[in-house]
């Protein structure tokens, strides 16, 4: 299993691109609605067409993050894992999510509106969607993508 250590863009980079100033990174009161996000594109960890917004915190960081992820319809990661826990509350659409070393859309359960996942450190997992999906993702920073198969991993391809 080869286990890829890149780390996920830093928060100040991703939260500059999508709009905010450092002086935002430092803020400790947040209150924002769905429809306010500002949405970027996704770090190349993931697969092209996600988008993200970081609402709070580093995810490169040693310290709590909060973000939003929008999924487009029939989007799928295949199967990886975190070094930290992964907690994962769908906002909107259909989040497939299982356990397992390889992407299988016949064995994910579907958690909808409200539908909360936790990933637990080093265990591989994997997930798709049939709509568009929007989910808040949160946990312990540095965000690490380890794909079981290093051919899944987006930042390998040319």
């Amino acid at each position: 299993m080869h286990r890829s250590t890149i780390p996920m863009v830093s928060a100040a980079v991703l939260a500059c691109a999508l709009g905010a100033t450092p002086a935002a990174l430092a803020q400790t009161h947040v209150m924002q609605t769905l429809a306010a996000t500002k949405w970027g594109p996704a770090p190349p960890m993931l697969p092209p067409g996600a988008l993200i917004a970081v609402l709070a915190g580093n995810p490169m960081g040693d310290s709590p993050y909060t973000l939003r992820l929008k999924f487009p319809a029939n989007y799928s990661i295949p199967a990886h894992s975190h070094p930290k826990d992964e907690h994962v509350t769908v906002l909107s659409g259909n989040l497939f999510i299982a356990m397992g070393d390889k992407l299988d859309k016949t064995a994910g359960k579907p958690l909808g509106l409200g539908g909360f996942a936790l990933m637990p450190a080093n265990a591989n997992h994997f997930a798709y969607t049939r709509r568009p999906t929007i989910v808040l993702l949160h946990g312990q920073g540095p965000v690490e993508f380890k794909y079981v198969n290093p051919a899944d991993d987006p930042r390998n391809k040319k």
